[in-house]
């Protein structure tokens, strides 16, 4: 319904300029052209110098009014960074964006058409054109720097004490995996990839480093410590998004990819600062990739470490809980043997 009177005052909205239009013809026959065309300039100038002005006044009501749509809080020490950017990019393009809207919309009424007027011819002026090049240039040239020095601080490599985690995109969910005790991913083969029997990475169980690997139904870190996630795609083109940490990076089918961060604020703190007792962060695919796109959601939790060793300690590998035992375990026929 509202969509219906919307257009609705749109076209009418359409046809009373059309009829004003009209009018204005007929008042120049009687009037006479040029007293009618005088007319119409004031009030198109007028008219346009009130748009600008309405303009204006509902671009600072929304941007009051739908501030809680803004990018959330960052989590993240390096998502500070990245908001500092986006802040100062966004105050020096607001200030040239009022600046030049004003003007736009005041010359347009102060120079409106008069009978008498004739329009000066002003060709160049050099001076005028330096400034207006090199002043936008110096600019651009700062925010081009600023960003590259954050780009290799973001994209530096992990600290050695940064811990592991692989995240899978497939369609259409994430298959996320730790290390174990030995802190080493088991090796994987994409020949052993096999959704009937749940190796849906194809691990390879014959490597003892596979044997601890866990995949846990939720994402847990640890508030303050550094983690490294490995990224990669069974099928197509996804894309690990985590926007309370600043976090976007492709999962490319056969090309691993990788990025690090260190969430600063925990779950619970986020509870409280929000309001909402029901938060939770999430990873998100940030990259249309079929048809349950929508649904590859995945529960993020940062822990305090006390929180996060006790969750880790309940753990159980998926070797121990799936794999054991069963017909894809590599030490099942030697087991066999034995009894």
């Amino acid at each position: 319904m509202t969509t219906f009177l919307v257009f609705l005052a749109v076209f009418l909205l359409g046809m009373v300029i059309f009829q004003i239009s009209r009018v204005n013809e007929q008042v120049s026959v009687l009037k006479g052209e040029e007293k009618a065309h005088d007319e119409t300039d004031n009030l198109s100038g007028r008219m346009f110098l009130w748009f600008g002005i309405i303009g204006m006044a509902a671009l600072f009501w929304s941007v009051w009014k739908f501030k809680g749509y803004l990018l959330p809080e960052a989590a993240s020490e390096h998502g500070h960074w990245v908001d500092s950017m986006f802040n100062v990019t966004l105050i020096l393009t607001g200030i040239v964006f009022l600046i030049t809207q004003a003007a736009l919309f005041w010359f347009a009424y102060k120079y409106r058409g008069k009978t008498g007027n004739i329009g000066y011819y002003y060709p160049e002026n050099n001076k005028v054109e330096m400034i207006w090049t090199i002043i936008p240039a110096i600019v651009l040239t700062c925010l081009v720097v600023i960003g590259l020095y954050n780009w290799f601080k973001i994209m530096r490599p992990a600290p050695a004490d940064a811990r592991q985690v692989e995240i899978t995109g497939t369609q259409w969910y994430w298959i996320v995996r730790y290390p174990g005790a030995d802190g080493k991913f088991g090796k994987k083969e994409f020949n052993l990839i096999s959704d009937d029997n749940g190796n849906k990475l194809g691990e390879d169980f014959t490597d003892p480093n596979s044997k601890d690997d866990i995949y846990p139904s939720e994402m847990h870190l640890e508030v303050n410590k550094p983690v490294q996630l490995q990224i990669n795609a069974r099928d197509v083109i996804h894309d690990v998004g985590l926007p309370h940490f600043r976090i976007k990076m492709d999962a490319v089918p056969g090309i691993p990819t990788h990025i690090w961060f260190t969430p600063t604020i925990t779950t619970d703190d986020m509870k409280v600062k929000t309001g909402d007792p029901d938060f939770v962060y999430e990873l998100a695919c940030d990259q249309l990739c079929g048809a349950g796109h929508s649904a590859m959601r995945f529960v993020v939790v940062v822990d305090t470490h006390e929180e996060y060793e006790a969750w880790l300690a309940k753990q159980k590998s998926f070797y121990e809980s799936m794999v054991k035992g069963s017909p894809m375990d590599p030490d099942a026929p030697k087991k066999m043997a034995a009894k």
